[in-house]
């Protein structure tokens, strides 16, 4: 699929992001896969866009279907074989994300604020409320809960796996990013704060991978956290939204049996990445 942007649009550019992914995968049984490697609706303007799915290299047919929060998916289904996908896209950002607010109860507020499979706040309430129950509401509470988790984790490739819960990484006292927002999205949802899960595409992140972090609810508006501070918030990219990496995963095979053989990312956004101090409240698109 390929799409572009008016030359209106283009024209009130400010940025240009440049992201780009592929996966290699041996199918040993008939299986439908899902992407979740195209940015957000939301996230800015597609000025250039394809994506190439082939099974034993001949084109394999894609459905797109929207998720939560303007997400985009994509669904293969496919016999034995080699399936090789390959996206990249250029997007450009229009100025800076001004917040909606929205300051009465709405479902999302609900739904962020429950336990959920990877985030056991309800498990976790009595330790949290001890840790972090003195904390004021507000946006230094909010900071504070980043901090916290950022103090406590120690970030160490391949220290978790696929399996493993919030309550996990703060016992093994060090994780992956996803672990990282795992711990915070729990605390937050155990001090009564609406918080959820984004897979991001993140510029300047090394080694490149796919990154999550937290977005929490404050007086209407969705803001973004980053506990791993790896990267700048405002480079960010909108992919995937939702409770826990369960509902966020790049990729997923939904039944059947597919091994990932090989998988390699780049993204990078023109001129030079923001500076971050991670001392403020900043929206994501």
């Amino acid at each position: 699929m390929t799409t572009t942007t008016s030359p209106a649009a283009t024209s009130a550019v400010h940025r240009l992001w440049r992201v780009s992914c592929g996966f290699t995968l041996d199918v040993t049984a008939a299986c439908q896969v899902v992407l979740q490697v195209a940015p957000a609706a939301s996230a800015g303007n597609r000025l250039e866009e394809s994506l190439v799915v082939t099974l034993d290299g001949a084109p394999v047919p894609v459905a797109t279907m929207t998720t939560a929060h303007e997400g985009l998916a994509q669904v293969v289904s496919v016999s034995e074989g080699r399936l090789e996908m390959s996206y990249a896209a250029v997007l450009g950002a229009i100025g800076a994300p001004v917040p909606d607010p929205r300051r009465d109860l709405d479902d999302e507020q609900v739904v962020y604020r429950r336990q959920s499979r990877y985030c056991p706040s309800d498990e976790m309430m009595g330790f949290f409320a001890q840790e972090l129950g003195h904390l004021e509401p507000g946006a230094d509470r909010l900071l504070a809960v980043a901090d916290w988790v950022f103090e406590r984790l120690a970030y160490e490739a391949g220290a978790s796996g696929p399996l493993d819960t919030a309550a996990d990484a703060l016992f093994a006292g060090k994780g992956v990013c996803r672990d990282f927002a795992h711990l915070a999205i729990t605390a937050l949802r155990a001090l009564g704060v609406p918080a959820r899960l984004v897979a991001v595409y993140a510029p300047g992140l090394s080694p490149m991978e796919f990154h999550a972090v937290v977005e929490a609810h404050l007086d209407g508006v969705w803001w973004v956290l980053d506990p791993t501070r790896l990267a700048p918030r405002r480079s960010l990219l909108r992919v995937a939204t939702g409770r826990d990496a369960a509902d966020t995963a790049f990729l997923t095979v939904l039944d059947g049996t597919a091994e990932l053989l090989a998988n390699e990312m780049t993204v990078t956004i023109d001129g030079d990445l923001p500076l971050d101090a991670h001392e403020d409240l900043v929206p994501l698109p």
